[in-house]
């Protein structure tokens, strides 16, 4: 759960550090309506980068960044509605967009979400200890951000396999940087190096790992569900049905939103997406893929199992594909000509590599439960092509330069996705599911085991009660900004 207790001895250094260094933290609700944000700290930003290590740029962890790389205010949260010419099916396709987050990820939240009630409760020493971010791409980068505009020494931990991109990025604004064997797949691996650090750096670290901690999912559950919500409140019209949210399983953290919006759609359903090259929730399986940032083989800690409806496996082959045709100038041509919108195609660039996934699978659920223009299927655009260009040109290289032929054997593709490796989860579905946590949490990470049955059988009050906790984290941090400010 979110430990709250006050350690007031380190808490006091903390806000002197804070003091020092200018550095005030946003509160949940104002990273949900940024009207709220303070007038003096709209007019700071007026004047720093979307990406500057600034401690200021703690106030565009929101969804309702202006979409600009400088200077920038607030707005509506951003999002993309995808056309019937990309997508194939009939329903609406509709989804959050990450780009325009510091580090062009909504990790940034995730990990804010993390570390900010230990900030706020003196549980953690931005003076003398290491953040440690442990993860399979995303979340490191916005843990080391978010360390460095919070003045502490940060550790990212990430496998050898992702985009050189990360890898060059994180070397210039994280402490120390860790690869770990193997591609996105390899969580195990990354687990096993979090115990080498506990046992070799005790005290002097703080690990903060996004499949176990549920300040990832609160983060979800009430800023990404939110905005979701008022985008739907907006584009719906009467007689409209929101169908369903798809979202890669990942840490989890992400379907934490979609938790929130059933509770305001009873009928929606929530959707766990994955690699087929890994079918863990699907088949209890392992493997290796290539949909960068979603880690498999276990279920996160953090995952209410009890709330997911179907599981969606997603081709990596079919990703890697839509990426090209997404992003070379040939696919562009031929979309054109299939009648895309010029407006559209240039936003293309706005998926990267997991962002295809979930589109893809939030046409597969289209295509399974056969909806219509009246329908509303909701998703969220991860990242985008910032992190992938090296990923463009290794394509290049092994299969040649991007022709017509691809083109129209890609597009085809797309508009032909099968409805094949889908689960639609009755009660044993979801606890063969959840009894994976035990494996992983109980067996390798030392988790209590009534914990885990709380989770299921007791698993309204477990989870309402994380819930419950952004008013008590939101009044601990204006106290926080209080003492500070005095």
């Amino acid at each position: 759960m979110i430990d709250l207790t006050i350690h007031e001895k380190q808490l006091k250094k903390t806000i002197k550090r804070c003091k020092e260094r200018n550095i005030i933290l946003p509160t949940f609700a104002q990273m949900k309506n940024p009207e709220l944000i303070p007038e003096h700290i709209r007019e700071e930003l007026g004047s720093i980068g979307l990406w500057d290590i600034h401690p200021r740029n703690l106030f565009r962890i929101t969804w309702k960044n202006e979409p600009v790389a400088r200077g920038g205010d607030f707005h509506g949260a951003n999002f993309i509605e995808l056309p019937s010419e990309i997508t194939g099916v009939k329903a609406r396709i509709i989804a959050l967009v990450g780009k325009w987050f510091p580090t062009g990820a909504h990790k940034v939240g995730a990990t804010y979400g993390c570390i900010a009630p230990r900030l706020i409760t003196g549980q953690f020493d931005p003076t003398s200890q290491k953040a440690v971010w442990p993860s399979t791409g995303n979340y490191c980068r916005g843990g080391a951000f978010n360390s460095a505009l919070l003045a502490c020494e940060s550790i990212a931990i990430l496998p050898e396999e992702m985009s050189k991109e990360r890898f060059e990025w994180l070397s210039k604004v994280a402490g120390e940087v860790i690869a770990t064997p193997g591609c996105e797949s390899n969580v195990k691996e990354i687990f096993d190096k979090c115990w080498e650090l506990r046992k070799t750096r005790g005290d002097d670290i703080m690990i903060f790992n996004q499949f176990d901690e549920f300040g990832n999912y609160l983060w979800h559950y009430d800023v990404t569900g939110n905005a979701i919500l008022e985008i739907m409140n907006n584009v719906m019209s009467e007689g409209d049905n929101f169908a369903g949210i798809v979202l890669s399983s990942g840490s989890a953290g992400t379907l934490g939103s979609g938790v929130f919006l059933k509770e305001k759609f009873p009928t929606l359903k929530m959707v766990a997406a994955e690699a087929l090259q890994c079918p863990t929730l699907l088949y209890n399986g392992f493997g290796g893929h290539r949909i960068e940032g979603i880690g498999d083989k276990h279920i996160p800690w953090i995952h209410n199992v009890r709330e997911t409806d179907m599981v969606i496996d997603v081709d990596d082959e079919a990703t890697i594909r839509m990426l090209r045709l997404f992003n070379e100038e040939v696919g562009h041509e031929y979309l054109s000509k299939q009648g895309v919108n010029e407006n559209i195609i240039r936003q293309l660039d706005l998926l990267g590599v997991s962002s295809i996934g979930n589109l893809i699978g939030a046409i597969k659920f289209a295509k399974y439960y056969e909806l219509t223009e009246k329908d509303i299927v909701t998703t969220i655009f991860t990242d985008s092509m910032e992190l992938y260009g090296s990923r463009i040109r290794e394509l290049r290289e092994q299969r040649g330069k991007y022709s017509h032929d691809n083109a129209v054997q890609d597009y085809e593709m797309m508009n032909n996705v099968t409805i094949d490796n889908m689960l639609e989860l009755d009660y044993y579905a979801k606890k063969r599911i959840h009894n994976l946590k035990y494996y992983t949490w109980i067996e390798q990470q030392a988790k209590d085991l009534d914990e885990l049955n709380a989770q299921w059988y007791d698993h309204r009050e477990y989870w309402a009660s994380i819930h419950r906790m952004a008013p008590k984290i939101d009044a601990l941090i204006n106290a926080f900004n209080d003492r500070v400010l005095k």
